[in-house]
């Protein structure tokens, strides 16, 4: 790491470290070519990667500082220069003194409502710039707002944007975010959007105003943060008052339902200076999607890198509709959510997750509304007869799902010693449950699994119609551990894919 007094690119003299974050160290410095003080943030290299794995690193994070530099707006933080320093990244950029709203709130405690409008409304002009110049922030939270003395307020950190239809130059791509401030889509997998940034601004004003993120924050277990988003609804903010509709806009779980930027921008500004917002004015435009990601194995040891894949299918058309109307409408209820969090695939847990392809023909079912708690007793029920019974939880799987075949369904749970319900079978829509388990494996591994169930109404039964894995997590045996000793063939026989999820 480097030192107060180094000179980087012999031109960057470091005066003062000013903090380190997951994506690289920020220090105060003199530009002794320009006499000026800047902010130099030296990019950091994800450990473990081999020569062509870090050159391709090298290269995305000069791509995306020249993509951030396109950017020139009074409240963003301006990039001057993109460079190197010992086959390093370095992205210089305007020094402004001030806190970020992270520290401020820790400090301070929570806004009111008129103070967090004018913040918000800066942070979202910044916004509004760079989606028109095509470009999408992906990490806007408090720690990327700065608040100067006089009320100044800049967007930071654009040096994990991305232009829209930009191509990526690496094979593997990765999401860096902070949970709590991620919008479902991008959790699901999706590509980061223009609307995806304006669900992290809903979420970073609704944390000004109440003082934590609508889903909490818990650094130590992200994935549980995650899984928060999966499966519970915003909680009303209780101390926005006015800024309430346009929250709920932003925190829409559809993103057709989301405000503009620049829509956000004229509402919180109207609040800020105690004028009402016109909520029914303005309708929503279409995205601009960030460039396409991928699962990468290792995450980052700097801080919260979480590793997504693409979900399949283009983005859905976009409607004509009143959000902020909409959102107004909704005060007091609950937004729900799904996420998808797809990692690793591995063949010894006995997943049911299958692609979603589309079919000929549609299997003979009625309709009719499905009751919360009769799907969730279908899902319960289909888990409490595994792993021994697998008769009676093959007859609560809808045709779909049996096409894979009877032979595969009891040969995967054969290989499974116990099954116990860690996260309880909850609906999340008409006609989704959200459910998550621990699968005692016979060679001594524990499966972590949370499944989105699709369920139907087949023969006046209620059956599993499809079953989407949202996220696979092993944990080892430990060394100690003997149970997996008479199972030495089956563990040889998917060492491969045990090693694969170890990396993972």
């Amino acid at each position: 790491m480097s030192e107060v007094g180094d000179l980087l690119a012999g031109r960057y003299r470091l005066r003062r470290h000013v903090g380190t974050g997951a994506m690289g160290v920020v220090w105060e410095a003199a530009d002794e070519r320009l006499g000026r003080t800047v902010a130099v943030k030296q990019l950091l290299i994800q450990p473990g990667l081999d020569a062509a794995g870090a050159e391709e690193a090298r290269q995305r994070a000069m791509r995306e500082g020249r993509i951030a530099a396109r950017l020139h707006h009074p409240n963003a933080i301006a990039v001057h220069d993109v460079t190197e320093d010992a086959g390093l990244p370095l992205l210089v950029m305007e020094f402004f003194p001030a806190r970020t709203l992270a520290d401020v709130l820790a400090r301070e405690g929570a806004l009111n409502a008129v103070d967090a409008a004018r913040v918000g409304t800066q942070a979202a002009a910044a916004l509004a710039a760079a989606h028109r110049a095509g470009i999408v922030h992906r990490d806007v939270k408090p720690a990327n707002v700065l608040i100067a003395e006089d009320g100044t307020t800049k967007l930071a950190d654009f040096g994990i944007s991305h232009a829209g239809g930009d191509i990526s130059v690496t094979r593997a791509g990765v999401v860096a975010g902070t949970p709590a401030y991620l919008a479902p889509e991008v959790a699901r997998g999706q590509q980061p959007s223009t609307a995806s940034d304006i669900y992290s601004l809903g979420a970073t004003v609704y944390t000004a105003v109440e003082g934590s993120p609508p889903f909490g924050d818990d650094e130590t277990n992200p994935l549980g943060v995650l899984h928060r988003v999966a499966a519970g609804a915003v909680p009303p903010p209780g101390r926005a008052g006015v800024l309430t509709p346009v929250l709920l806009g932003m925190l829409a779980d559809d993103p057709r339902l989301r405000p503009t930027a620049e829509q956000a921008r004229e509402t919180m500004r109207a609040i800020a200076s105690g004028q009402a917002p016109d909520l029914d004015r303005t309708q929503p435009i279409p995205a601009v999607t960030g460039s396409p990601t991928q699962a990468l194995s290792r995450a980052n040891a700097g801080g919260t890198r979480l590793d997504m894949s693409p979900a399949v299918g283009s983005e859905p058309v976009r409607r004509r509709t009143r959000p902020w109307a909409y959102a107004a409408a909704a005060i007091g209820a609950a937004l729900l959510v799904t996420l998808v969090l797809t990692l690793t695939n591995g063949d010894d847990a006995p997943s049911n997750a299958t692609a979603r392809q589309p079919t000929t023909t549609a299997p003979t079912s009625t309709t009719r509304s499905l009751t919360p708690a009769e799907m969730e007793a279908v899902v319960a029920d289909f888990y409490a007869q595994l792993p021994d019974n697998t008769d009676a939880a093959w007859a609560h799987l809808g045709p779909e799902l049996r096409a894979e075949g009877r032979d595969d369904f009891d040969a995967r749970w054969t290989r499974v010693k116990k099954v116990t319900v860690v996260s309880a079978p909850r609906s999340t829509g008409d006609d989704t449950v959200h459910v998550g388990v621990d699968l005692a494996m016979r060679g001594g591994a524990t499966i972590t699994e949370f499944h989105q169930f699709e369920l139907m109404v087949l023969d006046n039964a209620v059956v599993i119609g499809t079953d989407t894995l949202l996220h696979r997590q092993r944990t080892a045996p430990p060394q100690s551990d003997k149970d997996g000793e008479g199972n030495k063939d089956e563990e040889k026989s998917k060492g491969k894919d045990d090693k694969k999820d170890e990396d993972g």
